[in-house]
């Protein structure tokens, strides 16, 4: 019990804690000196100083003395007892044995009270309650140090009766502060709407772009695997041809081996006989007795002079004994193309849209001369929304264009090709060349210098371009899939089955345009390097273009389709090259150009080795 009354007497009123570093008053009641100094910094402005526990005033600032005795007994204290916890909020000034919580503070006697204090509070008006609060200063004007109860407008201020009446505010519009704080909560509580209408689009919009990038996290994620799983199936494919290649040369390469061993062994038989017949000889040359030369009974098998070719038994010429370079170059050819062809069936292009078709454009066929046409105009997409015709005439603005939406990609049909051209491996390009392909001949497979797209058209609108070689004469055009593969009828134009455009490149009279044997004669000369051909399956139109500095309407055939339609080149020299437009097609391409130049490296090295 003495303990505790003990321990009661080393508490400061103001903190309820044991003494901190204690100093003493001129009245005689001590307190923390950190406690005692912020009470007497609180009282600065009012220019009254008191004791918080006696209410005693002093003159001035009071001095603060050092108490040694009472910091040795806190201290021997704090040593004995466990560490108190800090109390946090804001107690009642008056409860100096224990801290009570304080629930309102008068600004007049700047003092915080608890319930009971509160009680027995004077309740004059001159005592201003407020919620509790450490800073009672800062609620009394700071020029006639009385409690603040009006708002002035004008200058946004808070101000107490004096400043009204006769300070600087004293013919400003003034307002209570009820007042004044209820009409700025009513302007918070719109700003705050606004704020929460803003945020709930601003979350929408988070969700909006969140949902937006986990999409595009997910399409790359997927094209990463379709790419992966893409390349991984090239590298397989080439890794077989690799083996089928490797395996042919050294099939080849066993068989050479056996049949020049052969030619050695008989080479060395052959070199074996003459060496003794040459010995012979020479015993015969060094001979003195003539008598015995002349009756050599060989004699006559050595003078005997051999007859030329006689080394056809041994080999004889050594082209018959050659690896064949020409097979290893078929078959890597042929698996390049494969692996195109299936490459093309796994990564196809997007279906074109079909759309409502518009009213037809009609154009004069059989011009002589032709006008130029203005640009055409795309949207973001590629789509032709309007262009001109013939003599002016055209689609109108927001109407689809008569090209149709988009480019068509079109890769050739290597099945369909002649032995005398020669196709890219990205299946886009046709060459004419001398040298035979030596291809498996099937009745898809043309007899001439021609070449089909896999690809048909039997509705909506299409248009491809087509990229001319500096030389040559050629034919572009469509076809049905019926045509004859053989004979001087399965030339594109030169049946009921095809219809095509007829150049020579820097000729001015023979140029045409053929269908059906017809040939009507364009008095035109080409003066760029690519040709449009568009086609409009339900209005039954097929029209060229040429793509110069003006696109130029050339011809349109005007008929009722019956078939699909497929793309079809015809190279008599140079060659013919079908624009790619399909982004989809990037990677194959991008592999099959690579794949083309490194054709042509691997297949010089084989040449030049075999040829050594």
């Amino acid at each position: 019990m003495a303990s505790a009354d003990l321990t009661d007497e080393l508490l400061c009123s103001i903190c309820m804690s044991i003494f901190t570093d204690p100093v003493t008053l001129r009245c005689g009641h001590n307190f923390c000196r950190g406690c005692i100094d912020q009470v007497l910094d609180s009282q600065i402005r009012s220019r009254h100083y008191f004791c918080p526990e006696c209410r005693v005033k002093f003159h001035g600032r009071p001095s603060l003395q050092r108490n040694v005795n009472l910091h040795n007994v806190a201290e021997r204290l704090l040593s004995t007892q466990p560490h108190q916890e800090e109390i946090t909020g804001i107690c009642c000034t008056y409860c100096i044995h224990s801290p009570v919580p304080a629930v309102r503070s008068c600004l007049l006697c700047e003092a915080s009270l608890c319930d009971n204090h509160l009680r027995v509070h004077s309740k004059s008006p001159e005592h201003v309650l407020s919620e509790p609060s450490t800073s009672l200063e800062k609620r009394k004007c700071s020029v006639h140090k009385k409690v603040l109860e009006y708002y002035c407008t004008e200058d946004d201020a808070c101000i107490c009766v004096s400043c009204s009446l006769s300070g600087e505010h004293r013919t400003h519009r003034v307002e209570m502060l009820d007042e004044a704080s209820e009409k700025k909560k009513e302007k918070l509580r719109n700003v705050l709407q606004k704020q929460m209408t803003k945020r709930e689009k601003t979350e929408e919009r988070v969700r909006s772009v969140e949902e937006r990038r986990r999409k595009t996290q997910e399409k790359a994620s997927g094209e990463a695997e379709r790419v992966t799983a893409l390349f991984k199936d090239i590298r397989r494919r080439l890794n077989d041809l690799e083996k089928r290649v490797l395996s042919e040369i050294s099939r080849q390469e066993e068989q050479l081996s056996l049949s020049l061993s052969d030619v050695i062994q008989k080479l060395e038989i052959k070199k074996d006989d003459l060496s003794r017949k040459m010995r012979h000889i020479e015993k015969l040359c060094n001979m003195a007795d003539p008598l015995t030369v002349l009756q050599d009974p060989d004699t006559g098998d050595l003078c005997d002079p051999e007859e030329e070719g006689g080394d056809e038994d041994t080999g004889g010429d050594n082209k018959t004994h050659d690896v064949d370079v020409d097979v290893i170059t078929g078959m890597l050819h042929a698996g390049i193309a494969d692996i195109i062809t299936h490459l093309q069936t796994i990564s196809p292009a997007k279906p074109k849209e079909i759309r409502p078709q518009p009213p037809s454009i009609q154009f004069k066929t059989h011009h002589t001369q032709t006008s130029p046409v203005p640009d055409p105009e795309y949207e973001d997409d590629g789509v032709i929304v309007r262009t001109g015709g013939a003599e002016g005439e055209g689609a109108t603005e927001g109407e689809e264009g008569i090209f149709g939406k988009g480019p068509a990609d079109i890769l050739l049909d290597i099945n369909t090709a002649g032995n005398n051209i020669l196709i890219s491996y990205n299946l886009k390009t046709a060459t004419r060349t001398t040298r035979n392909q030596n291809r498996v001949e099937t009745a898809k497979r043309f007899e001439g210098y021609q070449v089909m797209s896999g690809r048909g058209f039997s509705s909506g609108r299409h248009y491809w371009d087509v990229d001319i070689s500096e030389s040559g004469q050629w034919r572009v055009g469509m076809c049905y899939p019926s045509i004859d593969k053989r004979g001087h009828q399965s030339y594109i134009g030169y049946n009921n089955k095809s219809w095509c455009l007829y150049g020579v490149r820097g000729y001015y009279y023979q140029n045409s345009v053929i269908h059906d044997s017809k040939v009507t004669e364009l008095l035109y000369q080409f003066s760029s390097h690519r040709v449009r051909i568009c086609l409009d399956y339900e209005a039954g139109q097929l029209s060229f273009y040429e793509m110069c500095d003006h696109m130029k309407h050339i011809h349109t055939f005007t008929t009722t389709f019956t078939e699909p339609l497929h793309a079809v080149l015809c190279v008599y020299g140079g060659s013919l090259r079908t624009c790619s437009h399909d982004k989809n097609l990037r990677i194959i391409s991008y592999f099959t150009n690579f794949m083309e130049s490194t054709m042509r490296i691997v297949v010089q090295a084989l040449t030049r080795i075999f040829n050594l």
